[in-house]
């Protein structure tokens, strides 16, 4: 009898298991936003079953037993991706000291950070983030692990593992007593050979994406190792994204393949126009003079020069039709905000610059999930796709704001957050 109560047990459980991966939810539109061409469907009906959608449209058939989740009075649309995140990191403000970061905190802490700014991104409509390195001993590759394991639930990661970068990382002038230290979350990797190596050795320690750094120091790569690195990590699947700012280093960026050009703030004209013919695709990382003025304290003069150098590059891509991508770079929690919070604020610097709502949002889900090679799995409503879905009450077609106050988040299906 003991033995039969546990196989009832057994089946009862796999038959509760079995329901609830085949559970299907229908989410009621009003307002159906496809981001690619900035169109609007109003009154659709978009029905999800075992995390993906399966069907969308104005006479979609929902029998009785199917939840439905009612967003008749929302704008509704695929989640929001963030092409250039740090998870992990934080520095103090007036303090960008890697140094201390590295003697203060493990890998274990640096993980947990991670793990709290994914889950808040989240809740704010990220769906999607790539992070882009320094997140300790492969710290993000752990986070994206537990979040797939369903161990929590998290954005969808994309993450970078170690930065490769010519010897000494995105440090300067170190003691030579003090030893490499950088190389707690850099590669140095100094000709063709070495970059190849770097790039198989982050693969085989969880990478999904490569990024490289290719300026900072008076050294930067040559178009051949650019190429290097873009060639091993395409034959894995992987893209290749390169911190630049400008000039000689970032033409050998462009020419040498690489997908995505972060940063480069100080690009010229002549620059953009060879991203545009090569489809490298500009994460610009805007940062609005808010959170500039915190990194520059020590000289309030420069911190408006970049403000102002990011604001006209931003519009000259916008207006030579560069494809760009969305990206923060936040690595200092202002005083009061959270990261989606700051996030949020790149908003305004995009509306400065000339670029209107509906290419903002293409930025934040069609042209980034195309660079993070998600795209037909995730970044628009349709059927075959992840159930990944926001929804807000007012229309950021109209008002890009409106995003400050998603309402609705779904993931893979999974309701995160629903205020009704």
């Amino acid at each position: 009898m003991k033995n039969c109560h546990i196989v009832i047990g057994a089946f009862v459980f796999l038959l509760i298991f079995s329901v609830a991966l085949g559970q299907t939810t229908a989410i009621r539109a009003g307002h159906l936003i496809d981001p690619a061409d900035g169109s609007i469907m109003d009154n659709q009906m978009v029905l999800i079953s075992e995390g993906k959608i399966t069907e969308v449209g104005s006479h979609v058939h929902v029998s009785d037993s199917v939840q439905v989740v009612d967003l008749s009075g929302c704008w509704v649309m695929p989640g929001l991706m963030d092409a250039h995140t740090h998870l992990t990191l934080n520095f103090s403000p007036n303090s960008f000291d890697l140094g201390s970061i590295y003697l203060q905190e493990s890998t274990a802490l640096r993980a947990l950070r991670g793990m709290h700014n994914a889950r808040i991104l989240l809740k704010a409509g990220f769906t999607t983030v790539k992070d882009i390195g320094n997140d300790a001993n492969y710290a993000a590759a752990d986070i994206r692990r537990a979040i797939e394991r369903s161990w929590f639930v998290g954005p969808t990661i994309i993450n970078s593992g170690k930065i490769i970068a010519p010897f000494g990382g995105q440090t300067a002038n170190m003691s030579p007593e003090q030893g490499p230290f950088w190389q707690f979350e850099y590669i140095d990797a100094d000709t063709p050979d070495e970059v190849r190596k770097a790039v198989r050795q982050n693969i085989y320690y969880g990478a999904k994406t490569i990024k490289l750094v290719a300026d900072n120091s008076a050294f930067f790569y040559s178009e051949e190792e650019i190429r290097a690195a873009v060639t091993e990590a395409h034959r894995a699947g992987l893209t290749v994204t390169v911190h630049v700012l400008e000039g000689d280093a970032a033409k050998n960026v462009i020419l040498g393949g690489a997908d995505a050009i972060e940063h480069g703030f100080m690009l010229s004209d002549e620059l953009l126009a060879l991203m545009k013919k090569k489809g490298t695709v500009l994460v610009g990382t805007d940062f609005p003079f808010e959170h500039i003025k915190v990194i520059f304290a020590h000289d309030y003069k420069l911190a408006e020069l970049l403000s102002e150098s990011i604001v006209d590059r931003l519009g000259r891509a916008h207006k030579m039709g560069v494809k760009m991508a969305f990206g923060t770079d936040t690595v200092c929690d202002l005083p009061g905000k959270t990261r989606a919070d700051m996030a949020m604020d790149y908003l305004d610097i995009w509306l400065q610059a000339g670029v209107p709502p509906a290419k903002i949002l293409k930025c934040m889900t069609t042209n980034a999930a195309e660079l993070l090679r998600v795209h037909g799995e995730r970044g628009a409503v349709a059927a075959g796709q992840w159930a990944d879905i926001i929804a807000t009450p007012q229309n950021p077609l109209q008002d890009i704001h409106a995003l400050r106050n998603v309402c609705f988040v779904m993931k893979n299906g999974e309701i995160i957050k629903h205020i009704e």
